[in-house]
């Protein structure tokens, strides 16, 4: 007999032990489509817990330059809401934009003051004879300090802060690089921190630091990535451009001699218009393609956005010189993504297979489950399909394969797919066709009363 089992298993039976709970949590929120900042939530959430590591209260410092700066603050304001969160965490198949909502609503709430005095604390990350919290961090050493009161080499600042004799400071450090801290209390239940809950908080730092490095390293890529397109982008423009305009040039200059017949007149502002409405048409992919943001994904039924697209009269009307399959999942669960985004990332699939496939050709567009978590749109194609050096370029901006293409479409589903944590999957070759196939992250519908 074999039995498989997911690397993330959500639901915890509550027999559970709490480091157990606790990690799988924190390692969880790494394979979220979600900000650094909703991530780091989730782990201090997880701290924060009542019945998991134990401590009530979490403040975050970020490091950034050579500064060592307060970001926020999370934890319940009785022993009673600390429960309550706990349980909201371990609610069976609940999911992170649910836990992601829950902890934003905490940070942000109007009567709590505590994280804006939190970020105006700025130490210097470098500092040797840096006094508490901003010692751990430079030292890269925990610091659990007891009768802070008494202690001068606690920051009178920090200590009217967080008011309490008791606290844990956790260096998040990474490849030897400090990149922040988190300090923990009992401030609710003056539950004492024992070792135990220590070192758990410690390998959750250990944990934090690196997702925090890996983080900012990925965003440095990512710009290294942003200039070489931005090369490549000016070349590209540039090539683009000077066609139509030498052209608009050249017949203008035409028009412009005297005694220039009226059939060559009209022909050379025919030829004008043509190009004039190509380069518009440049710009507005141009400009579609940049202006797309990093929009928070949300849940949603596809059913709605996918029957707009097959519908549209654009669609229509290019859809009547082809066979259509079409084959809907009639009751999909709800898929995670910008609903905007998603209607567009089908029109773009339709759009590449129509210019792929000759008149007369078939074009099928289905969707179903692929797992409990997994919902698949796919677009299928007969047409002229694509060879494996063709298609190890698909999704770099600017490579095409069209006559007249720009070579944008696909990167932007990459954009999307990439912002949403879903995956895409391509089979095709040359003369048999191309399928496409889109998976979002999905979960079943909520139940209404």
């Amino acid at each position: 007999m074999i039995e498989k089992f997911s690397f993330l298993a959500p639901d915890m039976d509550g027999s559970e032990p709490r480091e157990l709970a606790l990690l799988s949590i924190i390692s969880q929120s790494f394979f979220q489509p979600f900000s650094l900042q909703d991530n780091l939530l989730v782990i201090m959430t997880a701290l924060t817990s009542g019945s998991g590591v134990g401590f009530n209260r979490a403040m975050l410092f970020l490091k950034e330059g050579d500064r060592l700066r307060g970001e926020m603050w999370l934890g319940p304001r009785s022993a009673e809401e600390a429960g309550m969160i706990w349980e909201v965490l371990s609610t069976p198949g609940i999911g992170y934009v649910e836990i992601i909502e829950h902890n934003r609503a905490l940070v942000n709430k109007s009567e709590d003051t505590l994280s804006a005095r939190l970020k105006g604390l700025v130490y210097a990350a470098d500092d040797e004879g840096a006094l508490v919290p901003a010692a751990a961090a430079v030292r890269k050493e925990i610091l659990h300090v007891r009768g802070a009161a008494n202690d001068p080499l606690v920051d009178r600042r920090f200590l009217n802060l967080i008011g309490v004799e008791e606290f844990v400071c956790i260096p998040l450090v990474a490849r030897d690089e400090v990149v922040g801290e988190i300090v923990l209390d009992n401030a609710i239940t003056r539950t004492p921190i024992l070792p135990a809950d220590i070192k758990l908080a410690g390998i959750c730092g250990l944990m934090a630091g690196n997702y925090i490095y890996s983080a900012n390293l990925h965003r440095k890529l990512l710009d290294v990535e942003k200039m070489a397109a931005m090369g490549e982008m000016a070349m590209f423009v540039t090539h683009q451009l000077r066609n139509p305009i030498v052209a608009i040039g050249g017949f203008t200059d035409q028009l412009l001699q005297p005694n220039v017949p009226e059939e060559k007149r009209a022909r050379n502002l025919a030829i004008i218009r043509d190009e004039i409405r190509r380069l518009e048409d440049i710009i507005f992919q141009m400009g579609h393609f940049l202006k797309v943001s990093m929009k928070e994904p949300v849940y949603f039924e596809p059913g709605p956005a996918i029957a707009a697209v097959l519908e549209n009269p654009g669609v229509l009307a290019r859809s009547g010189g082809y066979a259509m399959n079409v084959r809907l999942d009639p009751c999909p669960p709800e898929v995670l993504c910008d609903p905007t985004s998603f209607g567009e990332v089908l029109r773009n699939l339709l759009d590449n297979a129509f210019d792929a496939t000759e008149a007369g050709g078939t074009i099928s567009v289905r969707t179903y489950r692929k797992s409990p978590t997994a919902f698949v749109l796919s677009v299928r194609d007969s047409g002229r399909g694509m060879s494996n050096p063709d298609k190890g370029q698909l999704f770099k901006p600017f490579f095409t394969t069209k006559e007249k293409g720009m070579g944008l479409g696909l990167p932007f589903i990459k954009r999307v797919m990439d912002t949403c944590g879903g995956k895409i999957e391509v089979r095709s070759r040359a003369g048999a066709g191309s399928l496409f196939k889109l998976i979002f992250v999905s979960r079943e519908r909520e139940s209404k009363p």
